[in-house]
């Protein structure tokens, strides 16, 4: 099951979802704009999500990421939480493999990160462009850090990485 193209763009008056775990694709630009939309949990089943699908939902301060086996998220160009400068919170579920590319790209709101131990790779430009992160928790069990993970994070004082000689 695929939520479409442009499924609910401009649905200001929106403020929550709940994505069933049929769901596997979130199409581009789904939720684009959905400004009331506070809070979203990606479940395990999403395989991909669309450039911008969450871009300008300016009222986000939380996301839950459960999508175990998601590979596809956006794109350097169309990223799918550009514009959601409040969004403050991210928790990534215990059983993410990976952290796609430009999964969190432009995530300015973002202060912290904690990386389960699940996780062996992080995509590139994954959290490039998180201008207010402040510390990020790497597990030994992450062996691959793509291109430009965290670049562009300015505000970037503290990095915990369990085993580096994993790598």
């Amino acid at each position: 099951t695929t939520i479409c193209y442009n499924a609910f763009y401009g649905c200001s008056g929106l403020t929550s979802v709940t994505i069933p775990n049929s769901v596997t694709a979130i199409g581009d630009y789904a939720f684009y704009n959905c400004s009331g939309l506070t809070s979203v949990t990606i479940p395990n089943s999403v395989t991909s999500i669309g450039d911008s699908a969450f871009q300008n939902c300016s009222g986000l301060t939380s996301v839950v990421f459960n999508a175990e086996n998601c590979t596809t998220m956006g794109s350097s160009s169309y990223p799918v939480f550009d514009g959601c400068s409040n969004l403050t919170s991210l928790t990534i579920g215990e059983n993410v493999k990976t952290i796609p590319s430009y999964a969190f790209y432009k995530c300015s709101g973002l202060t912290s990160v904690t990386i389960p131990n699940s996780v062996t790779s992080i995509g590139w430009s994954a959290f490039d462009g998180c201008s207010g992160l402040t510390s990020v928790t790497i597990p030994n069990s992450v062996t691959s850090i793509g291109r430009c993970a965290f670049y562009n994070c300015s505000g970037l004082t503290k990095v915990e990485i369990s085993d580096i000689a994993a790598w």
